[in-house]
Parts: C-alpha cells; sequence; structure tokens
C-alpha cells in the first residue's frame, strides 16, 4: 500500500467518532509503528487531547508481557529491541484502561496475528488479569483475513479499527 494511502486510513480512523468514551485520566496505550504498520499517532493525538493519558510499550524481554510506560508528545524515546521507538528506562510504568494493538491480519471472531513472539497476548491477558481492559486492533481493511487459527493463548480483541469501520466483537 502507497505510503500516502496508509496516511490517509490513520487519519480516517483518528477522524472518525471513538467507540468508547474517553474522561479525563483514562490511560491509553499505543504503539510505535514499525515498517508498514498503520500509524496510530494521528488517533492518539485525538485520545491525548480528549483527555487521555499516553503510554507506549517497552520490550522486557522475550517470554515477558511489554512494560506499559508513559508517554506524551514530545517525550523522548530511544530505540529497544528491532529499532522500535520505546520510551526512556525511568518513564514510570502505567496499567492502561485501553490497548491499541498492532497486528498482521485479524478475523472476525477477534483474533489476530502479531509478529509472532506473543508480547500483546501476554501483555492483555496480564492486564485482563488485574482490571477491566479493551483491547482495539488498528489495521488496514487489507489485512483482514477469513480465519486466524488461534489457540489458547491468543487473547481476542473486543474491537478493530479500519479505515472502513468499527468491528465490535464485544457480543461474540
Amino acid at each position: 500500500m502507497p505510503a500516502a494511502e496508509r496516511a490517509a486510513a490513520a487519519e480516517t480512523i483518528a477522524a472518525r467518532a471513538f467507540p468508547l468514551t474517553i474522561v479525563p485520566g483514562t490511560i491509553v496505550s499505543g504503539y510505535s509503528a514499525m515498517k508498514t504498520e498503520i500509524n496510530p499517532i494521528p488517533l492518539l493525538r485525538k485520545l491525548s487531547q480528549a483527555g487521555a493519558s499516553l503510554a507506549l510499550p517497552a520490550i522486557a524481554s522475550r517470554g515477558k508481557p511489554l512494560i506499559m510506560r508513559a508517554w506524551s508528545f514530545g517525550a523522548p524515546l530511544k530505540a529497544g529491541q528491532w529499532g522500535i521507538r520505546e520510551p526512556v528506562p525511568d518513564a514510570a510504568e502505567v496499567f492502561p484502561d485501553i490497548l491499541i494493538v498492532p497486528l498482521a491480519c485479524f478475523d472476525r471472531t477477534g483474533h489476530r496475528i502479531g509478529y509472532g513472539a506473543g508480547y500483546y497476548d501476554m501483555t492483555i491477558r496480564g492486564l485482563r488479569n488485574r482490571k477491566k481492559v479493551v483491547a482495539i486492533g488498528v489495521a488496514f481493511a487489507a489485512q483482514e483475513i477469513a480465519k486466524v487459527p488461534a489457540t489458547t493463548r491468543d487473547e481476542r480483541l473486543d474491537l478493530v479499527l479500519t479505515e472502513r469501520e468499527i468491528i465490535d466483537f464485544r457480543g461474540l
């Protein structure tokens, strides 16, 4: 997908009404896009303007959940594993209410395929054991597939936002 179309899709998602109520203090974690992933920055900017506190993930080590660290626009970032931009180590750990999740593909049951290490599945599971958390995949509509080969280790998403629609899996 050309860069201009990817950017337009990200802006379309951000321009649409967000499917959850954001009250001041709601913690929303995003991610730093890599390669051709959809860029969540326009959506994070909108949610921040609505009063959300933001966070970005940091990789602790293989086999461990992600550490969500407080972040705001203009705050320093460092290159983490695979060169992914993440908050500096002294940024406070937070426990998000809403996770904006990257993905390689998704299906209509709320399953996703990530990049194989299981970081988001472990993180979503750990947060859901701690509190009510909404996991939202952000994707291009073209990333939808008929069926993700899910396992018991895979955590379902609650919603997926694409440039075409909002897909809500919470009633499934």
